[in-house]
């Protein structure tokens, strides 16, 4: 193992600089994997699952009796 003392200077400033960016959102965490790596065909299964949290939420609010008529 490396110790702390013999990382060069130039990573411990590119890594305080990615530490001083603010974060990104989790959706656009989600389109930049999908863009670099490829995996379009990960959209439709993440927008299904998102669709159904949305669902189960919303089901134990007062809109209950409003969306389930729609289905």
């Amino acid at each position: 193992m490396t110790s702390p003392e013999s990382t060069p200077p130039a990573e411990e400033k590119s890594f305080a600089e990615q530490a001083s960016q603010p974060s990104t959102s989790l959706a656009r965490e989600l389109v930049q994997f999908l863009s670099e790596n490829k995996k379009w065909w990960l959209a439709p299964i993440f927008l299904a699952l998102a669709l159904v949290g949305l669902l189960v939420i919303l089901s134990a609010s007062p809109l209950a009796p409003f969306i389930y008529p729609l289905f």
